[in-house]
C-alpha cells in the first residue's frame, strides 16, 4: 500500500468516518429520503394529471422558476422526482424501490450490515422489472404509466420478437419462476391425497372454530420400509409402527414437525418443534395415529422414539447458522491496523555480493570448494544456499559456524546441513537493516484471506518473504517460549488478532489466563463476545493461581462433557458434530448443542507451575492428550524454557513449538529438541516446529494501540445476552469458611497449623505452605478450616488475616474443647 493510500486511511479514521454513529445516520438519511419518496409517489397518483404535462414541456432548469405552480403534494421537487420515477423508469413498481431504500435505512441504523439484504434485493429488483414489463403488456391502452418507459418499451420488444401469445407464456414462466424462489415449495410431497386431506382440514377448522374445536390432522404417510422405527411387539404389523417426523405440515424454518403427546386425558397433545432457539409454533393440533393404539403409555414411547438424539432425515431443510444470533456482528476493518510500508528497506545489492565473496574466501582458506551459490533475501535474514564441491564432507561446513559469523562481522549465522528436500546446505545470514513483517500485511494476504482452516493463525512471514499461515487445529497445540523481551507477548497477541479478524464470535471462545495482570487484559472488553471463564468470576481473565487451577479443571469437565455427546451423536470429532448439528440430524432437546472451538492462552506459563507445581500439570497434561477432538487447543508461553517448566509430559503432547532468542544451546534443546534458537536475533526472530520440520520465521508484529483499536470496534457492538460460562467448578478448597466443619473432617495438619499461627501471631497461607511443606491447594483449604474454627479471621486482600487467639495454652484448651464434641 502506498503512502498516500496510508495517509488517507489514516485521515478516514481520524476523521470519524469508523464511527459507530456515520452508519447511523446513513440509515436515517436513508429513511428519511424514502419517505420522502413515498409521499412523492403517492401524490403522483392524484396529481399526475395536472403535473404532467407541466414537466415533460419544460426543461429541466426552468421547472423552478418561482411563477410555476405544481399541484404535487411535495412542490416542484416532488412532481420533478415522481415523474421520473414513474414516466421514465418502471412505474407503479417503483413502490419497490422506496421500500428497498427504507429497509437499507433501517438494516443500518441497527448496525446490521447491508449485505444481508441482497439476497431479498435481488428478488425484488426481478420482481419489479416482472411487474413493469406485465402491468404495461396488460395496461397499454392507459394514459397512466402503469409499467413506465421501461415496461413499454420492454413489452413491445417482445411482442415483437416472440408475439402477443409468446409474451404472455413468458410472462407466466417468470411469475411462476418468482413463487418457486420466494417459496422453495417441496414438490415429492405434492401428491393429490395431500392436497385434498390439507384442503379437508382447513375446512373443518374453519367449520369448527365456532364451537372452539379442531379437526384432526389429516392422516400421514407412513413409511413401512423402516426398519428402526418398527415396533418391537409387532415387526409385522405396519399399523403400529410410531409416526416419522414428517407429516406433510411444516414449522416456521420449513421442516417437518415433531409432535410430544402431553395430555393423556382427552389425547390431545401440543406440537413441539425441535429447532435450536424456537420455543412457539403456529399451530395446535391433536394427533390421531390411524389403526395406533389409543393408550396414553403407549403414544409416548411412540413419540419418544422420534426423537432420538440422531436423526436419520434432518427435521428441517434449512441449515442451523450459529452466527445468526449475532447476525448484525461486523469483523474489524485492516484499517484499524498500522502499516508499516514507508519502513520497508531495499537489500542493497552490494551487500549481498560481498557477503557471497566472504562466504566463498572462508571456505576456500579451510580448502573447501564450492560448486553453486545463491541467495534468498527474507525480511530479516538472507539464506545463501551452497552446493559444495564432490567429496567433502558436510560436517567440515558444520563446524565452521563461527568462522564465517567472524568473517561476516555478524550475529546470529546459522548453517543448515542439509536443507531437507533440496540437496544444499543453507547459510542464514542476519540482514544489516531489518525489515518489519505488520499484521496488516499478513491479514492482507491472499494466503491469508482465502485460508479454508478451521483455525487458521497469522504467524509472519518466511525467509522467501512468504506469508506463512498455520492452522491451529492441525498442531493441534502450541508452546512459545524465550528469553524476555524477544517477542512472546507480541507474537500472543498476533495471533489472537488473527482470529478476532477471520472467526466469527459464535464459532471460537478464549479462555485466558495471565498471571503477570498486565499482558492480556485489554481483551477482558470482550467478555460477551469472545471470552469463557467459570460463572461467577469476578474478571474474565484469570489471574490468580488458585482460579486457574479451577479453571483448568473445569476446562476437563467441558472436554468430558463434549466428549459425552459425541459418543450420544456417533461422531469422532467435533468437525463431524458441528456438521450433523447444523444439518438438523441432532435433537436440540436431548441436549445437543453447537460447539464453538475453545482456545486457552496461558502467558506466563513458569510462574504457575512454580506456585502450583502437579495441581497445574496434571490438567494441563490431561488437555493436551484428549482435548483437540472436541475442539479445546492450548497456547502456552513462558520465559523460562527450562527441564522443571516444560516437562516431558508437556513436550509429548505439543508437538508445535515456537521459540524465540534464547540465551543458551541447552535451553534452545529443551523447547525444540534440537540447537538453533540461541543463534536467533531476537525482536521476532523465531523457529517454528512442527512435526520436525524447522521454519524459521519473522513474527508479524503488532502494537498496543493496534490492539486496542480493534478490541473496541469489536467490544462497540451488540455481544450474546450473556458469556460463554465454563462448568462450575469448585476445589478442595473452596469450603468458603462459613459452612460448618466437623473436627473429624479437618485436615490432619490442622492442629500444627494452628499452633504455627498462633506462635507467629500472622495467618497466612504462604506461611502454612512454607512451613509445613505442603501444595498450595491444600495449604488454603487449612486456612479456610482454621477461618471456620474462629482461629483467624476472614480474608482482607493481600493482607495477612487476623489471629483471634493470642496464646498456645488458650490454643490448647480450644483444641480439647473440640475434641471433646467431636
Amino acid at each position: 500500500m502506498s503512502a498516500k493510500k496510508k495517509q488517507k486511511g489514516q485521515l478516514a479514521f481520524k476523521l470519524g468516518i469508523n464511527d459507530e454513529r456515520v452508519p447511523k445516520l446513513f440509515g436515517l438519511l436513508c429513511m428519511f429520503l424514502a419517505f420522502y419518496l413515498f409521499v412523492a409517489f403517492v401524490s403522483y397518483l392524484f396529481t399526475w394529471q395536472a403535473d404532467q404535462d407541466k414537466v415533460l414541456r419544460f426543461s429541466w432548469w426552468q421547472l423552478f422558476r418561482a411563477d410555476l405552480h405544481m399541484d404535487n403534494w411535495l412542490g416542484r421537487l416532488g412532481a420533478i422526482v415522481s415523474n421520473a420515477f414513474f414516466y421514465w423508469g418502471f412505474g407503479l413498481p417503483s413502490f419497490i424501490l422506496v421500500f428497498l431504500l427504507g429497509y437499507l435505512g433501517w438494516l443500518r441504523v441497527k448496525r446490521i450490515p447491508g449485505m444481508t439484504m441482497w439476497p431479498l434485493t435481488r428478488q425484488l429488483l426481478v420482481l419489479m422489472v416482472a411487474l413493469s414489463i406485465l402491468l404495461e403488456f396488460v395496461l397499454f391502452s392507459a394514459s397512466f404509466p402503469w409499467g413506465g418507459a421501461f415496461g413499454e418499451s420492454a413489452s413491445d420488444w417482445l411482442s415483437g420478437q416472440v408475439g402477443v401469445v409468446g409474451t404472455i407464456a413468458l410472462i407466466l414462466f417468470i411469475f411462476v419462476g418468482l413463487i418457486v424462489w420466494f417459496t422453495n415449495p417441496n414438490f415429492n410431497e405434492l401428491t393429490y391425497r395431500k392436497v385434498v386431506d390439507d384442503v379437508k382440514y382447513w375446512a373443518d377448522n374453519l367449520l369448527n372454530r365456532r364451537g372452539g374445536r379442531r379437526a384432526a390432522l389429516p392422516p400421514p404417510a407412513v413409511d413401512t420400509e423402516d426398519d428402526d422405527l418398527e415396533d418391537e411387539d409387532d415387526e409385522d404389523n405396519v399399523e403400529n409402527k410410531p409416526l416419522r417426523p414428517s407429516t406433510g405440515l411444516k414449522d416456521k424454518s420449513g421442516g417437518p414437525l415433531l409432535f410430544d403427546l402431553e395430555d393423556e386425558e382427552n389425547g390431545e397433545g401440543i406440537r413441539k418443534g425441535v429447532k435450536p432457539g424456537e420455543t412457539e409454533l403456529e399451530i395446535e393440533s391433536p394427533v390421531i395415529t390411524p389403526g395406533a393404539s389409543q393408550d396414553p403409555i403407549e403414544r409416548k414411547l411412540s413419540a419418544q422414539s422420534m426423537l432420538d438424539d440422531v436423526m436419520d432425515t434432518p427435521y428441517s431443510s434449512e441449515p442451523y447458522d450459529p452466527t445468526l444470533e449475532l447476525a448484525s456482528y461486523e469483523h474489524p476493518i485492516l484499517a484499524l491496523l498500522n502499516d508499516y510500508a514507508d519502513q520497508k528497506i531495499e537489500i542493497d545489492r552490494a551487500e549481498l555480493e560481498a557477503n557471497k565473496d566472504q562466504i566463498i574466501a572462508t571456505l576456500l582458506n579451510y580448502k573447501i570448494e564450492i560448486v553453486k551459490i545463491r541467495a534468498t533475501i527474507g525480511p530479516t535474514v538472507t539464506l545463501y544456499e551452497i552446493v559444495p564441491a564432490p567429496g567433502v564432507r558436510i560436517s567440515r561446513i558444520k563446524n565452521l559456524e563461527d568462522d564465517i559469523a567472524l568473517s561476516l562481522s555478524a550475529l546470529g549465522i546459522r548453517i543448515i546441513a542439509p536443507i531437507p528436500g533440496r540437496g544444499t546446505i543453507g547459510i542464514e545470514v542476519p540482514n544489516k537493516k531489518k525489515q518489519i513483517v505488520s499484521l496488516k500485511e499478513v491479514l492482507m494476504s491472499e494466503k491469508f484471506k482465502r485460508a479454508k482452516m478451521d483455525l487458521p493463525v497469522g504467524l509472519g512471514k518466511t525467509i522467501s518473504n512468504e506469508v506463512f499461515v498455520g492452522d491451529l487445529t492441525k498442531m493441534p497445540h502450541l508452546l512459545v517460549a524465550g528469553a524476555t523481551g524477544q517477542g512472546k507477548s507480541v507474537g500472543i497477541n498476533a495471533i489472537l488478532i488473527s482470529f478476532l479478524y477471520k472467526m466469527h464470535p459464535a464459532l471460537v471462545k478464549f479462555v485466558l489466563i495471565d498471571p503477570k495482570k498486565v499482558e492480556l487484559f485489554p481483551y477482558a472488553r470482550l467478555e460477551n463476545h469472545y471470552l469463557a471463564f467459570l460463572p461467577g468470576q469476578e474478571e474474565p481473565i484469570t489471574t490468580e493461581t488458585s482460579k486457574v487451577i479451577n479453571v483448568l479443571n473445569s476446562l476437563c469437565i467441558e472436554m468430558d462433557n463434549r466428549y459425552d455427546l459425541l459418543k450420544r451423536a456417533h461422531t469422532r470429532n467435533i468437525k463431524e458434530y458441528n456438521d450433523k448439528f447444523t444439518q438438523r440430524r441432532l435433537n436440540p432437546e436431548k441436549g445437543h448443542k453447537f460447539l464453538p472451538f475453545i482456545i486457552l492462552v496461558i502467558d506466563e506459563f513458569a510462574d504457575l507451575i512454580m506456585t502450583a507445581g502437579k495441581e497445574i500439570e496434571l490438567p494441563i497434561g490431561r488437555l493436551a492428550q484428549l482435548a483437540r477432538a472436541v475442539g479445546i487447543h492450548l497456547i502456552i508461553a513462558t520465559q523460562r524454557p527450562s527441564v522443571n517448566i516444560i516437562t516431558g509430559v508437556i513436550k509429548a503432547n505439543f508437538p508445535a513449538r515456537i521459540a524465540y532468542k534464547v540465551t543458551a544451546k541447552v535451553d534452545s534443546r529443551t523447547i525444540l529438541d534440537a540447537g538453533g534458537a540461541d543463534q536467533l536475533i531476537g525482536r521476532g526472530d523465531m523457529l517454528l516446529s512442527v512435526g520436525g520440520d524447522m521454519i524459521r520465521l519473522q513474527s508479524a508484529f503488532v502494537d498496543t494501540p493496534e490492539v486496542e483499536k480493534v478490541i473496541d470496534f469489536i467490544a462497540s457492538q451488540p455481544g450474546f445476552a450473556q458469556p460463554y460460562y465454563l462448568p462450575e467448578y469448585y476445589g478442595d478448597e473452596e469450603t468458603h469458611g462459613t459452612a460448618p466443619v466437623k473436627y473429624s473432617e479437618l485436615d490432619e495438619m490442622f492442629e500444627d497449623a494452628a499452633r504455627l499461627i498462633v506462635q507467629n501471631q500472622h495467618g497466612s497461607t504462604s506461611m502454612i505452605q512454607r512451613r509445613l511443606k505442603l501444595g498450595y491447594n491444600r495449604a488454603g483449604r487449612i486456612m479456610d478450616q482454621l477461618e471456620a474454627m474462629g482461629v483467624v479471621g476472614p480474608g482482607e486482600g493481600s493482607k495477612a488475616r487476623e489471629v483471634l487467639i493470642f496464646d498456645e495454652t488458650e490454643l490448647e484448651r480450644y483444641l480439647e474443647d473440640l475434641k471433646s464434641r467431636k
